[in-house]
Formats: structure tokens, C-alpha cells, sequence
């Protein structure tokens, strides 16, 4: 399914300097058709109540989201992927340990893509569901 070859390795070098860094997400799965991170759940991504901010579930979101379209394009060169749209149902409170998200795809076409990405606990229940809605625009 993804167009562009890509290494775990090559993928968390790209987060570098990035919000992703500050969240501590890490890049630690390359499926067939999938994408999986994980996110320490402490300090950085609390609310106030000491519980994993919801915001901080969509960075995760939508940082997935973005790198799976980002794999799909036909040429990375003279196209980039853009958020449109996101939403996310949080379901579960978290509030230490890790979170761990996987992306899927709904619908990868030449204009547009529809990632869903699925956000569990340690103990692999549901903490999130949110859906992406990327465009692939033209850059040159």
C-alpha cells in the first residue's frame, strides 16, 4: 500500500525537532498496510487533573495520520499532505505508562485520504478513536 520505503529508523529521525520529540512519540512499527507508535503518557501531555490530555491523544492522531499519507504519495518531491479535518472520540482516561496508536487507511485517493487511527492502553483497551482527512497538494 505505501508508495515510499521508509525505515523505523528513518521515519523517528524525521521527528526531530518536531512536536512529536516533545511528546516523546516514537515510531515503532511499519506494517503492510499500518502504521504504530507510542506515547509516554507523563508531565509533558497531562491535563490538569493529571490525566493524558485530550490534545495530546490528536497530536499522536494526527502525527500517524500524516505520516501514513505522507508514504502513500506518488511522488514526495512535488507533493506534501495537509490535515483538512480531524476528530477524535476519547473514551478512556490515561494516566501514566503509555499509549500506543495505530493507523489504518480508509481511503487513499489522488486528492484526498481518510486515515483512522485507534489509541489503546497498556492494557490494549480503546483510550481513542479519531479519524484524518489529509489533501495531497502540489508543492512545484
Amino acid at each position: 500500500m505505501f508508495k515510499q520505503h521508509a525505515t523505523l529508523e528513518a521515519l523517528n529521525r524525521m521527528t526531530k525537532n518536531t512536536l512529536m520529540e516533545t511528546l516523546g512519540i516514537e515510531i515503532t512499527e511499519i506494517g503492510v498496510d499500518y502504521i504504530t507508535a507510542k506515547m509516554p503518557v507523563d508531565k509533558r501531555n497531562h491535563q490538569p487533573m493529571g490525566l493524558l490530555h485530550g490534545g495530546a491523544s490528536v497530536a499522536l492522531a494526527e502525527s500517524l495520520g500524516s505520516i501514513a499519507g505522507f508514504l502513500c504519495l506518488e511522488n514526495p518531491t512535488k507533493q506534501q499532505i495537509v490535515g483538512v479535518e480531524i476528530n477524535a472520540n476519547h473514551v478512556r482516561s490515561v494516566k501514566n505508562g503509555f499509549v500506543y496508536g495505530r493507523v489504518s487507511a480508509l481511503h487513499v485517493g489522488k486528492k484526498t485520504q481518510v486515515w483512522e487511527i485507534k489509541i489503546s492502553n497498556e492494557e490494549n483497551k480503546l483510550v481513542c478513536v479519531s479519524r484524518i482527512t489529509v489533501a495531497v497538494i502540489n508543492i512545484a
